[in-house]
């Protein structure tokens, strides 16, 4: 065996979501052969990855069919996640995805998607932050359970910057942590928009895969700013089945696929999906409407990334500050798959992107 065989071998081994072979998407690494054995690293675009098994057994085979039956072969799965963000001069440049999770109307639980969809990615192994930028309405910090932390010091270039509050490995910052929780915050406009780049460009961030940013619900001044000043990779819009609410994620939808705007949508969240008590767990009530946002994802053509059912415990756990996926409990799940989904569909966003470029 050599290498140019296995090479030649592994290009049958395609990216089932980039459509393109893992030799020519430079997913090979670090290819040692020695007699039989033939090891090597396949680097994945995301930790998050939900194929990692189908493309590692995908590889075992076309070396033994197209090269050794009898070879032994060894793969370590790594992942790197290549970034979309233009290297800047700012506390932002080791970022490599900025990841908008936003509404056309409150109470659908964005808040709440936003965190466990941040915990999830960082289960998964990657680094993640999270950004409240809902700046009249901050959550967060009483969703990881952190009210009383401040963001410390921090220097960055010579200039004195936050760091951010680490709550369950995540970098958390949000204007929540500047006010009491009986405390208002009266910003005009303008206002707003400033304090949405201070919690952007004065954070130090560090090396992060993703930072999730929880927007709050609508389409002003926040939407606008944030599409037209910070770098985003793409958009989730969280909604729930009910007409009302399906009218104004349109709204949102429509925002973000401005021609001025032009920021790509990831896929939509259907959250309080049906209802299902404690005591009948096979039951479904479906209480907002059944699949309304299903049928919004076929009519539009984006992928539906979750249905996540109304159950007690997730209201419960944020409560408490330990969010569904640290307990681990039995909707963990719904959350770790929409993590795969949102992983997946942005590794095609990017890849799209990189193609257009060149």
């Amino acid at each position: 065996m050599n290498t140019n065989e296995i090479l030649e071998a592994l290009k049958n081994v395609e990216d089932p979501d980039l459509k393109k072979d893992i030799v020519s998407l430079g997913m090979v690494k670090d290819l040692e052969i020695e007699g039989n054995k033939v090891r090597f690293k396949l680097e994945l675009t995301t930790p998050a990855c939900p194929l990692k098994e189908v493309l590692k057994n995908a590889c075992i085979n076309a070396i033994k069919e197209f090269v050794n039956k009898d070879a032994i072969v060894e793969i370590e799965v790594t992942s790197k996640v290549r970034s979309n963000i233009v290297k800047e001069n700012s506390t932002l440049r080791d970022v490599k995805h900025i990841i908008a999770v936003a509404s056309g109307k409150g109470g659908v639980g964005k808040s709440t998607i936003s965190a466990n969809l941040a915990l999830a990615l960082q289960q998964l192994g990657a680094k993640v932050g999270l950004l409240d930028a809902d700046i009249y309405g901050p959550s967060q910090a009483i969703i990881f359970g952190v009210e009383e932390e401040m963001p410390g010091p921090a220097e960055f270039e010579g200039q004195r910057k936050m760091a951010p509050v680490v709550a369950y490995g995540i970098k958390l910052n949000s204007i929540g942590f500047m006010a009491k929780e009986d405390q208002p915050i009266a910003l005009r406009g303008p206002m707003v928009s400033k304090a949405l780049q201070q919690l952007f460009y004065d954070t130090v961030w560090g090396e992060l895969d993703y930072l999730i940013v929880d927007l709050p619900p609508g389409t002003g001044d926040i939407q606008i700013t944030l599409c037209g000043q910070i770098p985003l990779s793409g958009a989730i819009v969280v909604c729930t089945p009910q007409k009302v609410a399906i009218a104004d994620a349109k709204k949102a939808i429509g925002l973000f696929q401005l021609p001025q705007i032009n920021v790509p949508i990831i896929g939509l969240v259907e959250n309080m999906a049906w209802f299902t008590p404690e005591e009948l767990p096979d039951h479904k009530y479906y209480i907002f409407g059944k699949e309304g946002i299903k049928s919004l994802a076929e009519s539009t053509g984006l992928p539906l990334l979750a249905q996540i059912p109304l159950i007690q415990s997730i209201r419960e756990n944020a409560d408490e500050g330990v969010p569904s996926v640290i307990k681990n409990d039995k909707l963990a799940h719904y959350f770790i798959e929409l993590a795969q989904k949102t992983a997946q569909q942005l590794s095609i966003i990017s890849n799209q992107k990189n193609v257009v470029a060149q």
